[in-house]
């Protein structure tokens, strides 16, 4: 049931990507005011494809957007292996690593559930685009923002839905350090033109500790690229000038076979380049005050887990739930941290079988993994299976609370 009477009604949240308009939607149903604040100039369109699975299909259901995800579903039929030398190794179902399940998983855009959750609540929440959180005071019974802006606002609560580099985090429970855990990987992702033909696949080349992959959701005359290393110290340098970035990326990548030589002169051309590395959040507490973190910000699971997504939006849901039927919010983030953290740890750990797929780092795990590949209907079927259904465990092992 929910409480009618509450002492915090206005909200803050931080972020705009995917956990923030999530619980702006349901924060404005249960009946609080909400202000979103977006550093970038609108809601971002385009990106990957996503997955959506579990517990976190049940929540957009909830919200009415099956329909539309559904309608936007990309429905990537097959992951295609190439060795060293650009020859094919074979082609899986992607569900048979990602441990999803054909008919039932959805696959959309980034930029398409970003907008599938902004609109319902862009003409009944406050938006903020071009602009950020610069002080935040705790002062007990309230909480004073001044934004980079000037703007200055009071608000009851602050949510920091800002992801994996949160500021909200940063300025409430300090740098990002102690709570960032390196997974050993670098990443590049930047579109270039499809000049390959592919549509509805991914295709990945190999050697150890390095990954070059061609992904079109669609047929289209672009096509998403990514470039991925292993490393056993995050190059935390580079990412300080745009130019070493992409420096730093093309000098793993020297070979001449396949597409390699294409992916790396896309890279360097690409104005949508995106370069980071491999990580996930691990805190002790994810509230303090009237601050309370979530999504990545919270629990980034990275991406070698597949469930950033579904786990923002599971969290989104039980957050605005638990802030709903309490009337305490120090009692709401006890109950919403109780219930969330062993789903997104759950999670976290699908990250530590990912790697081996998409980043093989040794001759071992790559001849293990391409084994799997050439294989699917003997023993490497039975591994694959096993990997799926740890990811489906994982993918559904919260009951939704009904809120009502």
């Amino acid at each position: 049931m929910i409480k009618k009477s509450r002492s915090a009604r206005r909200v803050l949240i931080s972020g705009a990507s995917i956990a923030g308009p999530a619980l702006a939607y349901w924060l404005d149903r249960y009946g609080f005011e909400v202000t979103v604040v977006e550093k970038a100039a609108a809601v971002r369109g385009g990106g990957y494809a996503i997955d959506i699975r579990g517990t976190a299909r049940e929540v957009v259901d909830r919200m009415g957007l099956l329909p539309r995800l559904t309608e936007a579903h990309v429905d990537s039929q097959r992951i295609t292996f190439i060795d060293a030398v650009g020859e094919t190794v074979g082609s899986v179902r992607p569900e048979q690593f990602t441990g999803g399940e054909a008919g039932l998983d959805l696959e959309v855009r980034r930029g398409d559930l970003a907008d599938a959750l902004h609109t319902p609540v862009r003409e009944r929440v406050e938006f903020l685009f071009n602009d950020s959180i610069a002080t935040l005071d705790d002062a007990g019974d309230a909480v004073h923002i001044v934004f980079d802006s000037g703007i200055r606002r009071t608000f009851d609560l602050v949510i920091g839905a800002d992801g994996l580099h949160s500021n909200t985090r940063r300025l409430v429970f300090g740098p990002e350090e102690p709570f960032h855990h390196y997974l050993g990987h670098v990443f590049a992702g930047f579109t270039l033109p499809n000049e390959f033909g592919f549509a509805h696949e991914a295709v990945m080349w190999n050697e150890p500790g390095r990954g070059a992959v061609l992904y079109a959701h669609e047929p289209s005359d672009r096509v998403h690229g990514f470039l991925t290393f292993a490393s056993d110290i995050p190059p935390f340098d580079a990412f300080r000038d745009p130019r070493a970035q992409r420096d730093l990326v093309a000098a793993h990548f020297p070979e001449q076979a396949w597409h390699v030589p294409r992916l790396v002169e896309g890279m360097r051309e690409a104005d949508d380049l995106f370069c980071d590395i491999v990580s996930q959040i691990h805190m002790p507490r994810w509230s303090h005050g009237r601050v309370v973190l979530a999504g990545d910000a919270a629990h980034a699971t990275s991406f070698l887990s597949g469930q950033g997504s579904s786990v923002s939006l599971v969290g989104a849901y039980v957050l605005a739930g638990e802030l709903a039927t309490h009337a305490d919010h120090a009692e709401a983030f006890a109950a919403y941290e109780h219930r969330i953290r062993p789903f997104a740890e759950l999670n976290q750990a699908l990250a530590t079988t990912g790697g081996a797929v998409v980043t093989p780092r040794t001759r071992e795990e790559l001849d293990a993994r391409n084994a799997l590949v050439r294989d699917p209907e003997a023993a490497a079927k039975e591994l694959a299976a096993a990997s799926a259904h740890e990811g489906r465990a994982a993918h559904s092992a919260l009951t939704l609370p009904d809120y009502r």
